[in-house]
């Protein structure tokens, strides 16, 4: 029996991430000008490829919203309900939503990040399990898929059972400021398969999570200062925060910053200056912390640490940094880089830096276990 699914794509989604914007919502025109290309396509097109044959046809939209993806990745399995003209538009993608409802999709795919999940839950009002092919700078909801290739492995393993999950945005403009201003938009329902798809990202607050970070703080500047010459590209969040705090230095919470012997050398770092900060030094390290309850690595909020940075740097000097409270609510650990190949190069487990002079090992989910050999 042929199974019927909708399938669309925000074109734009994720550009701002790696040209420093933190977002795209009404910036696509100052993310070209710096040099950004889409990435949406290319992401759908990878999930595209990594699904098995399957009496799956896909119902989607014209051009770059959908239909440029099915004949890239040579998936003939499709037809196109509705069209736009110009640019695609968040209406666009509500009504799209609406005619895949009307044709009696059974799930609706989307390519893009916590704005599109907005558009696609008001557009399908709830009623239809919704499935994101994460490709957005920021992903707080929970209701996309950790990789494409295991959103390719949930579609073709899907049982029809679902479970509720939130939807979350944050405020771009004040984002880009440097504050958190987090918002519930409202519930959906998604696939329920343990280990495919994200957590909406949790924040963890207390006495001992605060003690914990003074003490990875404190081993960290440590570290840097006892290593002058080598560039240390701190990433977003509390805790790498209180690592520059340990400076005197002035943190931008939600960017890369540059530190070198204990002194800022680059603020809210897009991926070009980071390039070229790192022609200037022969020694490099990057600093992250996961997502809570995600898990993600690189990969959410960190597109300005793209592949090209990574290999420059080196995997082995990705430093991953967090306290005991907060890995212990996270199931599992993940790169999503991009390029599969290059998040093979991780590994199958990872350090975590949780206090002074305390680390622990955590198993990293490679991409064979994103495309479903760890269903359980």
């Amino acid at each position: 029996m042929m199974v019927n699914l909708g399938l669309l794509i925000n074109p734009v989604a994720g550009m701002g991430g790696r040209v420093g914007l933190k977002g795209t919502d009404g910036l696509v025109q100052e993310a070209l000008m710096r040099g950004a290309s889409p990435g949406s396509l290319a992401r759908t097109v990878r999930f595209l490829r990594a699904l098995p044959s399957s009496d799956v046809l896909f119902l989607t939209c014209s051009g770059d919203m959908g239909e440029a993806a099915f004949i890239e990745a040579g998936y003939r399995r499709c037809r196109v309900v509705y069209r736009y003209s110009g640019e695609s538009t968040a209406a666009d993608t509500k009504e799209a939503c609406r005619t895949f409802l009307r044709e009696g999709v059974s799930l609706i795919l989307f390519c893009g990040g916590d704005g599109t999940a907005r558009d696609v839950l008001e557009g399908s009002g709830g009623r239809t399990p919704i499935l994101g092919i994460p490709a957005g700078v920021k992903m707080y909801s929970g209701v996309f898929a950790l990789t494409p290739e295991s959103a390719a492995a949930l579609v073709s393993e899907w049982n029809g059972q679902c479970r509720e999950a939130e939807v979350l945005d944050v405020d771009e403009d004040a984002y880009r400021k440097g504050e958190l201003r987090t918002r519930l938009y409202g519930f959906a329902r998604v696939p329920a398969m343990q280990g495919m798809v994200q957590h909406s990202k949790d924040v963890f607050e207390s006495s001992d999570e605060e003690s914990a970070k003074a003490d990875i703080a404190m081993f960290l500047a440590e570290v840097i200062m006892g290593t002058p010459k080598t560039l240390y590209l701190l990433g977003p969040g509390s805790t790498t925060l209180r690592i520059a705090s340990a400076f005197g230095l002035e943190k931008s919470l939600l960017g890369f910053d540059a530190v070198m012997g204990g002194h800022l050398v680059g603020r809210d770092l897009d991926e070009r200056a980071i390039l070229a900060l790192l022609e200037k030094t022969d020694h490099a390290r990057i600093i992250v912390s996961p997502l809570g309850m995600q898990g993600a690595v690189l990969g959410r909020g960190t597109q300005q640490i793209s592949p090209g940075v990574i290999r420059k740097v080196g995997v082995e000097n990705v430093i991953v940094i967090a306290t005991p409270q907060k890995l212990a609510g996270t199931p599992s650990l993940f790169v999503d880089t991009g390029d599969p190949a290059l998040d093979r190069a991780f590994g199958g487990t990872i350090r975590v830096i949780t206090g002074y002079h305390v680390a622990r090992r955590r198993a990293l989910l490679s991409p064979a276990e994103w495309a479903g050999s760890s269903l359980r």
